[in-house]
């Protein structure tokens, strides 16, 4: 599970897409570019590979809770 999940826009402007993420799994802390397809661009460490589906599922509905609603 992810904690401490935060996001901010990569632009001035709203309407250009695109936000910084930043959250703590397992004692680790994760930066990332979310795309508006999506997709995570991670910078720095990447989550291990046996938990990565299920981190993208929940930064996914985070965002969607956060940003699109």
């Amino acid at each position: 599970m992810i904690s401490h999940f935060q996001w901010k826009p990569l632009f001035k402007s709203n309407k250009i897409p695109g936000w910084t993420i930043s959250f703590y799994h397992n004692g680790m802390k994760y930066h990332g570019t979310y795309n508006k397809d999506g997709s995570i661009n991670w910078n720095g460490e990447t989550p291990a590979t046996d938990s990565l589906e299920d981190i993208i599922t929940q930064i996914h509905e985070l965002m969607l809770f956060h940003v699109y609603e």
